[in-house]
């Protein structure tokens, strides 16, 4: 044994195997809540409360959702387990840091404890941008950028009507800035939130352009995860099979809106595309997005339809192999194709759904002129999002996009 042991001390170690994919790092981190999913959810809402220690809970809502009736449900379980609930819906699609000041104001005079956020990502964002100004003071576009957030923040649990922003699972909140007229993006470990709760009967009573609209934003979620210098194993597993579960399915939520496997496989989609995302974080479309949205006041899910054919297209001519698996999960059939004209039926694949979907042909029909490209252009080199595009881009690459894209 010792001559052994003697032995092995000059064998020269093993090489290692080769460092996977990962922006150039041997290790990549992953943040996930709690979740709780599938039909009928919801009536796990109160007890997800009461295990982070809710008496009073904080609802945060809109008036949406409280007329599809699903705020009652929900405050029908918040009884059952005794809790009882402060509601506050005053704000409004893309909340602005306004709104987000009130609501942490009757927060703070409420004596409640824990928020909960039942709605779209318009929703899930306030609320949680309510729960770190509640924990940290000051304004909410003071934690702009990343890891801001410093000092804990109320426990929260979120329960989302829509199918697409992935707010519910995410380390992202965006809130627009009506002083400078764009979305303020905050990421950061603290906004995760303790528990998600995935019901696929709150997607039924979403308006067909906001089923549109927040699954195109769920798809570009999928692949700016997929194609970021910052995805690994954990999150490219999710984000092809969210971007193959919307792929097959979110036609047929808009033709076939009581189908409930499609409207499960979306919420799926969402939730799994929110887990890469979050992880991966995004790329140029999401930051390009960001600032159109800010500018116009604008549905954050058309205006990735319309960008992210073009981001493709641009991104492919430096990393094309990276679409191949991006175009099987679309359903298209790219056997023995050159990458870089499979990335470009990818594109093309994008653009066609987007088109089905009812999503402009351009951003000229949103009301985007060419004299507010340069601005655009400049305000997206500041999003954070564009710093795990994998292809680098500088102004000028990004005033092209925006060009090609009116």
């Amino acid at each position: 044994m010792t001559a052994a042991l003697g032995a092995s001390a000059n064998v020269v170690s093993p090489v290692r195997p080769p460092v996977p994919r990962s922006a150039g790092r041997p290790f990549t981190k992953y943040l996930v809540p709690e979740v709780v999913f599938g039909w009928g959810a919801l009536s796990e809402a109160g007890f997800a409360a009461r295990r982070l220690g809710a008496q009073r809970p904080f609802v945060v809502t809109d008036a949406g959702v409280i007329e599809a009736g699903w705020w009652a449900e929900l405050a029908g379980h918040l009884a059952e387990v005794e809790l009882c609930p402060t509601v506050w819906q005053e704000l409004t699609p893309n909340p602005k840091e306004h709104e987000v000041a009130a609501g942490v104001r009757r927060y703070l005079e409420s004596g409640c404890d824990v928020i909960i956020g039942l709605g779209g990502g318009s929703v899930i964002d306030a609320a949680k941008a309510i729960a770190v100004v509640a924990g940290n003071g000051g304004r909410i576009l003071d934690y702009e950028g990343v890891d801001k957030v410093t000092a804990a923040i109320p426990p929260t649990v979120m329960c989302p009507s829509t199918a697409g922003t992935g707010a519910d699972v995410s380390q992202f909140a965006v809130i627009t800035d009506t002083t400078r007229r764009l979305k303020a993006t905050l990421i950061g470990r603290a906004l995760v939130p303790d528990i998600s709760v995935t019901d696929p009967r709150l997607l039924t009573t979403m308006p067909d352009d906001l089923a549109a609209a927040t699954g195109l934003d769920a798809l570009t979620h999928g692949i700016e995860a997929y194609v970021s210098l910052a995805a690994g194993p954990l999150t490219d597993v999710h984000a092809l099979h969210a971007i193959e579960l919307i792929c097959r399915s979110l036609r047929r939520t808009l033709t076939h809106p009581d189908d409930v496997a499609a409207r499960t496989a979306m919420a799926q989609a969402s939730l799994e595309a929110g887990l890469a995302f979050t992880n991966a974080i995004l790329g140029a479309t999401h930051a390009m997005s960001h600032q159109v949205g800010g500018l116009l006041d604008l549905p954050h899910g058309v205006v990735n339809g319309v960008l992210l054919p073009h981001v493709i297209r641009f991104n492919a001519r430096s990393s094309p192999g990276r679409f191949v698996p991006v175009a099987r999960a679309m359903g298209l059939d790219v056997t023995g194709l050159p990458d870089d004209v499979a990335a470009g039926r990818a594109a093309e694949a994008v653009a066609r759904l987007a088109a089905d979907l009812g999503c402009p042909s351009g951003l000229a029909e949103l009301g985007v002129r060419d004299a507010d490209i340069d601005t655009l252009a400049a305000t997206t080199l500041g999003d954070a999002c564009l710093s795990t595009n994998p292809r680098d881009a500088g102004h000028a690459d990004v005033a092209a996009l925006f060009r090609a894209a009116l």
